[in-house]
């Protein structure tokens, strides 16, 4: 009798949960995902925890299959060579393959004193510690929130719906990923909810103190509360286990999603790097490439060849409050267009996104297999950015899978 082939995931947000599902489709495999916490965290969601409209936690029997056995605890080594993974608790699991998904928190701000003064919450531990801090903040003490990518402006409205007295402070362009046009709606939308938006060459952070946040322009705002959602990070296991990762430590793999040093490794999310051209860290793009990663090991073991990455996006959502948002199409390479659809009817379409989200996963989870939108083709920039460098980067001939 043939053994079972052991499959370890790690890490349990969007991309993990969705390749652990779609693995368990083969009966010769077993599936185990390794994760920190015991609930899934629903991280489009976090902004809402902040606000105290939506707790940003699932339990996992509703989105992980029965199939999938879920150890939690974290993994601090990836042993390559020895195909096992030490674990925080002591304990050491092995593996045939590894699926790589441990996704991205918040960046080192590395601006004095935003590590001890200000409040990050790119992950749930985040968010819980900041919702008591702002329970107890006066509505007219000043909070400021430093970044305006989707966290910031969402993080934003959400608090000034609530009351607080809000400063979004951009650091730059407000919203850099939206078309003009979109951008003038979200900006309205600000002005109305009351949150001060600013933006420009002047509005960069330079120091946060106790009570303040200094500009590049020389200019000084009080702040009862800073909170920064201003860029990502990716944790540094791959890095500290040895394996190739870019200049933010994402793990380096082909278009198949398989690491360029061992092809038993194949990432998803956030935390990969495939050719040296990461996808926009989202959502929209962990889920396809959770997807991507399960079919690659699959047809590593039936000794087929994997197919490459055929990433297609639609848009970019973003909640203003409760009451208002905008929906931000974009074309099938991730560039905003004009169109957008904005007000109540935005809103709605973004909370659809949200369920829908966790559809996917729990249909995945009845139906390994039933996920289909990674295999939507993609748009022509990837293509034409790998064929100007020389095209996809090779996982080494010399693996045997």
């Amino acid at each position: 009798m043939n053994k079972n082939i052991d499959v370890v995931v790690v890490g349990g947000g969007y991309a993990g949960v969705m390749a652990a599902n779609r693995l368990t489709q083969r009966d010769d495999v077993t599936v185990t995902l390794i994760n920190p916490r015991p609930a899934f965290v629903h991280r489009i969601r976090l902004h809402q925890l902040v606000g105290g409209t939506h707790g940003a936690v699932v339990n996992y029997r509703e989105v992980l299959g029965e199939g999938v056995r879920l150890v939690v605890d974290a993994v601090t080594r990836i042993d390559a060579a020895g195909r096992g993974l030490t674990l925080a608790s002591g304990g050491t699991v092995d593996y045939d393959y590894l699926v790589y998904a441990v996704g991205s928190g918040s960046a080192d701000p590395r601006v004095p004193g935003a590590a001890e003064y200000a409040y990050p919450i790119a992950d749930l531990e985040e968010a819980q510690r900041l919702r008591p801090v702002l329970d107890a903040t006066p509505a007219t003490a000043p909070v400021t929130v430093v970044g305006a990518g989707p966290t910031g402006i969402e993080t934003a409205a959400e608090l000034a719906e609530r009351g607080h007295s809000v400063t979004l402070v951009c650091g730059g362009v407000l919203g850099p990923y939206l078309h003009p046009r979109g951008r003038r709606s979200v900006a309205k939308r600000l002005v109305r909810l009351g949150v001060t938006v600013l933006d420009g060459p002047g509005a960069s952070v330079t120091a946060v103190t106790r009570d303040a946040v200094r500009l590049g322009d020389g200019r000084e705002l009080p702040s009862e509360v800073t909170i920064w959602t201003a860029g990502f990070g990716v944790p540094d296991l791959a890095a500290r286990s040895g394996l190739s990762t870019d200049a933010l430590g994402r793990l380096r793999t082909d278009e198949t999603l398989t690491s360029v040093d061992d092809v038993r490794i194949i990432a998803a999310g956030d935390s990969a790097a495939p050719s040296d051209l990461p996808l926009r860290m989202s959502c929209q793009a962990a889920m396809p490439l959770g997807a991507r990663a399960a079919d690659t090991v699959m047809a590593r073991i039936a000794g087929e060849r994997p197919e490459t990455v055929n990433q297609s996006f639609a848009a970019q959502c973003i909640s203003l409050g409760r009451r208002d948002g905008i929906f931000q199409f974009a074309n099938r390479s991730d560039v905003a267009v004009w169109f957008n659809i904005d007000g109540r009817l935005g809103a709605k379409l973004k909370e659809a996104v949200c369920v829908g989200v966790i559809k996917h996963l729990a249909d995945e989870a009845h139906k390994p297999g039933a996920y289909r939108l990674h295999r939507i083709p993609g748009g022509a920039t990837r293509r034409q950015l790998l064929q100007a460098n020389g095209g996809e980067t090779p996982a080494p001939a010399d693996q045997a899978a």
